[in-house]
């Protein structure tokens, strides 16, 4: 009979994914992403990304390495961060300057402050603030098949300047921007496969487009094509589903979850119409992950016989 009960500490119940499962879904969900970019954008996107990634798994084994503590780089975070950095970089950036921005989201966002599941802010989406700061680079407009910055402009500037966008385009990725993030076809396959795959939940995605969507509507006079523009171009939707849904830097309840969304979603239509910036995904991203622990109090489940407080 005692041999029968055990007695220990939650969890009981178990599942068999660990972090290195969850990065290798992200990583195949990248990959339509990738794959367009490369398409698209040619050989010198695949450097970029090649790039990005060393430099990413690079910079994580020396630190751990100088520091004398475990090796953490077999968990594939290291991957899923430079991955996430490259897809939302220009394909004619700098080999060098993708490799700073690497090695600043890895070593500054991640590493001192403890590595994985100690990060207060998004490495990947903190890296490419840093580098729109740093790199003039950063906000040239660049386009498929070896077109230059002076071909015209992105999306976005055509939308802010009043232009008609082709949503077709927007869709299959026949426009400017950054390499990963233009084909909003191959950003939902992957979107999609992590929902199916239940690595993210619906809250997220969901509350950060549909909130831009529909205050995109507002403000363009009830014009559904233009809103859709709004919410197919830029990086709305590789922010809504890869960077905004981080497991670190996110809310741990639903409710927490739908109001990340719902704030993201404001302040990214408050930049892009009002804002220096033509983009306001990273910024909103960024600006939600420093507010989260407020979030996650605020909406914290109530304990069942704990108190009202």
């Amino acid at each position: 009979m005692e041999k029968q009960l055990h007695i220990s500490v939650s969890p009981h119940i178990h599942a068999n994914t660990s972090t290195r499962s969850v990065m290798l879904d992200v990583i195949l969900a990248l990959l339509p992403a990738a794959i367009a970019g490369v398409i698209l954008f040619g050989l010198q996107a695949l450097f970029v990304i090649l790039t990005c990634v060393i430099t990413a798994v690079g910079c994580e084994a020396l630190f751990k390495f100088i520091v004398k503590k475990e090796q953490t780089i077999d968990d594939l975070s290291a991957v899923v961060t430079g991955l996430l950095l490259a897809l939302n970089l220009p394909a004619n950036i700098p080999l060098w300057q993708a490799a700073v921005g690497s090695a600043f989201a890895i070593v500054v966002v991640k590493c001192f402050f403890g590595g994985l599941g100690r990060n207060i802010v998004n490495p990947a989406i903190t890296g490419r603030v840093f580098m729109l700061i740093a790199f003039g680079s950063m906000t040239a407009a660049v386009f498929p098949n070896g077109l230059d910055s002076a071909s015209g402009a992105t999306p976005l500037s055509d939308l802010a300047n009043g232009q008609a966008v082709s949503l077709m385009d927007l869709f299959l990725g026949k426009c400017g921007g950054a390499l990963g993030e233009t084909s909003a076809l191959a950003l939902l396959i992957g979107g999609i496969y992590l929902l199916v795959r239940r690595v993210i939940s619906w809250h997220i995605p969901v509350s950060f487009i549909s909130v831009t969507f529909l205050l995109s509507l507002l403000i363009e006079g009830g014009n559904v094509e233009t809103a859709l523009a709004w919410i197919l171009s830029g990086g709305l939707f590789i922010g809504a589903f890869f960077m905004a849904t981080d497991y670190v830097t996110s809310p741990t309840t639903a409710k927490g979850k739908l109001v990340f969304g719902v704030l993201a979603g404001v302040i990214t239509v408050l930049i892009r119409f009002w804002g220096g910036y033509p983009e306001g995904v990273s910024f909103a991203i960024l600006l939600m992950n420093i507010v989260n622990p407020y979030i996650d109090s605020l909406c914290v489940r109530k304990v069942f016989g704990g108190d009202k407080k």
